[in-house]
Formats: structure tokens, C-alpha cells, sequence
């Protein structure tokens, strides 16, 4: 996959992550942190683990310590704070990606995981891990707002593509 393809799929991860998170600011906050049968059992802890993740694998990316210690880490207790702090991942996420050609993304990176096991993986890999994740956990907070009275946005691909200007 070339630079183009991972640089419109930082885009449409924005966009996304803005519709839902408008969504999810309609919430009251007894329903917005309401325990629901989902793996982080929230709409607030899913939000928070999208984050960790995106800052797990970004740090790896840049080689910096991400400084998350548990991947269900709640990293901000408001939903204010929490949105501001995705507004700014996904600036840097679309920055770095912006930052990188072909020949960059086909080469490796090495890290290690969570449990301190060293890995190395093609750097195309890794962003489309990324960007898998983010669109896997948003389905499921996708999900919980159907439970809701707050309707859940259209968040698909070609919906994206087919509105959002190109560049």
C-alpha cells in the first residue's frame, strides 16, 4: 500500500473519531459511563482504550516511551478532556502519517509489546493495525450508542470518501 492510501485513512480516522465523539456528546453522563456489556464495559472506557492504543503504537512508531501502563488505563476521567486529548491524537496521527513515503513504510520497526517482548513489524503493518483498531473499538462504542437514545453516526469508509473533499 502506498503513502496516499494511509494518508486518507488518517483523515477518515478523524472524521470518524469527530462524528462520534459528537455523538457521544449529546450523552448524559449517568448514560455516557453506564456499564455495558462490552470488553471495557463503557462507552467512556472504550473511548479512553482507542487512546491508550493510539498512543502505544505512536510511540513505538517514534520511537518514545508512550507511557501507558495498561491498556485499560483511563487516561482522562471527563469527557471534555478526553475529547480534547483525541482531537490531538488525531492531529498526530495525521501529521506523522503525512510524514512518511513508500519507501518508508515498507521498512521495519522494532519495539517491543506491552509485555516487554521484542517484536519488529513492517511499518505499512503496524498503521493498518492502527487504524483496524481504532474502527474495531469504534463499532463497538458504535454499538453502545444504539443502546441509547442518541442515534449512532454513519461512520463508514465510503461514506467518507464520498463527502469529504480529497487532500
Amino acid at each position: 500500500m502506498d503513502a496516499e492510501h494511509f494518508q486518507t485513512f488518517a483523515r477518515y480516522n478523524a472524521w470518524a473519531n469527530r462524528r462520534l465523539y459528537d455523538a457521544c456528546a449529546g450523552l448524559a453522563v449517568p448514560e455516557y459511563r453506564k456499564p455495558r456489556p462490552a470488553f471495557f464495559g463503557s462507552i467512556h472506557n472504550t473511548l479512553n482504550h482507542i487512546l491508550a492504543g493510539d498512543r502505544i503504537w505512536l510511540g513505538r512508531i517514534e520511537g518514545r516511551e508512550h507511557g501507558i501502563a495498561a491498556l485499560d488505563q483511563i487516561l482522562y476521567e471527563d469527557f471534555a478532556s478526553l475529547r480534547q486529548a483525541r482531537e490531538a491524537e488525531d492531529a498526530r496521527i495525521q501529521r506523522l502519517v503525512d510524514g512518511f513515503d513508500d519507501r518508508a513504510l515498507a521498512g521495519p520497526r522494532s519495539y517491543k509489546t506491552t509485555s516487554g517482548i521484542a517484536q519488529e513489524t513492517r511499518l505499512d503493518w503496524i498503521l493498518s493495525h492502527v487504524f483496524n483498531h481504532q474502527t474495531h473499538h469504534r463499532g463497538q462504542v458504535h454499538d453502545m450508542l444504539s443502546q441509547t437514545e442518541t442515534a449512532p453516526p454513519p461512520l463508514d469508509l465510503i461514506f467518507f470518501l464520498r463527502t469529504v473533499p480529497a487532500g
